[in-house]
């Protein structure tokens, strides 16, 4: 039994146990809205203690994503999601003037001693859900399902091979997981000095977050 099935996984309740998902201290607000002719690649702005995200998606739309550290009781509702925009210059004035539904939920993790559980294995959010600051939680559970499929056929029988399943990809996403953290981590620096850093250092950040991503799975 594959356990596909997010962060708030059925499988893993019933396979492993009381492994529960982490609240990471975050809220986060994502929706839909009219892309302002100006935003022509993904963009982020960073407030305090918040960010905002948007992300052109064709035919005139954008994806967009806010988050604000907050804890357990933390205010969800549409008018904080307004007020924490109007923090923001550009494009997100124009934004808010086309804001349509909007998913609220809180920011939370999956780290897990094991994936594995006899014949039962779980991939993707279901074992190692991170923060979404960088943005690898769709890849990273695409790169399970191309990774287990080939340790199904390369090492029967099935308990060799969803061992080697998770040998092969517990580095790589512990790895993302603990770039989360380190992105986090910066986000909460004073804004003097998050912006310093930013500005200075921005292109050796973003190599050192993404390059070893390119290698070989």
């Amino acid at each position: 039994m594959i356990g596909a099935d997010g962060i708030h996984s059925t499988v893993r309740r019933l396979a492993v146990g009381d492994a529960p998902a982490r609240p990471l201290g975050q809220v986060a607000w994502r929706f839909v809205a009219r892309c302002p002719q100006e935003v022509t690649t993904w963009s982020v702005m960073l407030g305090r203690r918040t960010a905002f995200l948007v992300l052109p998606i064709g035919q005139g739309r954008a994806y967009c994503y806010c988050d604000v550290d907050a804890g357990p009781g933390a205010d969800r509702t549409p008018e904080r999601l307004l007020e924490l925009l109007l923090e923001f210059s550009e494009p997100a004035q124009a934004i808010l003037e086309s804001i349509g539904d909007v998913h609220v939920s809180a920011i939370e993790e999956v780290a897990l001693d094991s994936w594995v559980q006899g014949h039962v294995v779980l991939v993707g959010d279901a074992a190692h859900a991170t923060s979404p600051n960088m943005a690898e939680g769709a890849a990273m559970a695409l790169e399970d399902a191309l990774v287990l499929a080939e340790c199904l056929v390369e090492a029967p029988p099935i308990p060799l091979a969803l061992a080697a399943f998770e040998s092969r990809r517990r580095r790589r996403t512990d790895w993302v997981r603990a770039q989360t953290h380190r992105r986090d981590s910066t986000r909460k620096l004073p804004a003097a000095a998050r912006n310093i850093v930013l500005r200075t250092l921005w292109p050796r950040i973003f190599r050192a977050n993404y390059a070893p991503l390119l290698a070989d799975v």
